[in-house]
């Protein structure tokens, strides 16, 4: 019996060295700076989507109840900085999670797995708030 694997070994059941562990913590690093996008879709799923007016002239319709100026006015520019944040993550997801395991001989398994983790800082937040 051995004590000491080596990296053919390693490489024989299908793992890279290391395990899980760094998968997992450069997606959770990943997670904090994709927080930005992640953000600004949770305020347009909850301030801009259930408003009842979707332009400026909508304010002047009588009726509508739920409809502010302040989230109409601030809704182009989120939607803007979304899409730059938005793909600048993503493109940082791809590079990290696809291209560099793929370059060192490493399987997808375990990173794209780990990529669901991306949201948890996110949510921790979200949770505290």
């Amino acid at each position: 019996m051995t004590a000491y694997r080596t990296d053919a070994h390693t490489r024989r059941k299908g793992r890279a060295r290391g395990g899980l562990w760094g998968p997992v913590l450069v997606n959770l690093g990943l997670g904090v700076p994709a927080s930005v996008p992640l953000y600004m879709v949770w305020w347009l799923l909850a301030e801009y989507m259930p408003m009842d007016c979707k332009s400026v002239s909508d304010l002047a319709k009588p009726g509508l109840i739920n409809c502010n100026y302040t989230t109409l006015d601030h809704a182009f520019p989120v939607m803007l900085f979304l899409a730059v944040t938005g793909v600048f993550v993503l493109m940082w997801v791809v590079v990290i999670d696809v291209v560099l395991p793929l370059r060192r001989g490493r399987g997808l398994a375990e990173w794209l797995g780990a990529a669901v983790l991306i949201p948890v800082p996110f949510a921790m937040c979200l949770a505290l708030v």
